[in-house]
C-alpha cells in the first residue's frame, strides 16, 4: 500500500496536467468562447484546425487543414500533457509551429483542456 501511494504523489508531482485538481470543462467552454473561438471551432477548421476530437489525435492530422510542416512533423499525440505543454509555450513544444497564442495560467489551461476532453468525446 506505501508503495502504491508513493508511486501516486511522484505521478502527480512529474505530471502536473494529471494532478489532484481537475479542469472545470464547463468553465472551459466560456475560456474557449472567449479566446479561442476567433481562429478555432469544434466541427470547422478556421485560421487553426478543429478541435472536436483532438483528443487521442495525432498533431497536424485534420486533413484539409495548412499546418507548418514542423507540426506536422512532431510526432505529437494530444493529450492533457501535450496540450498543457502546448498551451503553455507552442514555440517550445514545437519550434517552427504558427500558431502565436498562449494560456500562462495553469487553472485556465486545465479547464481548456477539460472541456476539449469533453468536447472529444461528443
Amino acid at each position: 500500500m506505501r508503495k502504491w501511494l508513493w508511486g501516486a504523489l511522484g505521478l502527480c508531482v512529474l505530471n502536473p496536467a494529471q494532478g489532484a485538481q481537475p479542469g472545470d470543462a464547463q468553465r472551459g467552454r466560456e475560456l474557449y468562447e472567449s479566446r479561442c473561438i476567433a481562429c478555432h471551432s469544434l466541427d470547422a477548421s478556421r485560421v487553426g484546425p478543429q478541435h472536436r476530437g483532438v483528443f487521442g489525435r495525432r498533431a497536424g492530422a485534420v486533413k484539409d487543414y495548412d499546418y507548418s510542416p514542423a507540426l506536422k512533423n512532431a510526432g505529437l499525440t494530444w493529450n492533457e500533457r501535450t496540450l498543457d505543454a502546448w498551451l503553455t509555450d507552442p514555440e517550445k513544444a514545437v519550434p517552427g509551429q504558427k500558431m502565436g497564442y498562449r494560456v500562462e495560467d495553469g487553472k485556465d489551461r486545465a479547464d481548456l483542456i477539460a472541456y476539449l476532453r469533453r468536447e472529444s468525446t461528443k
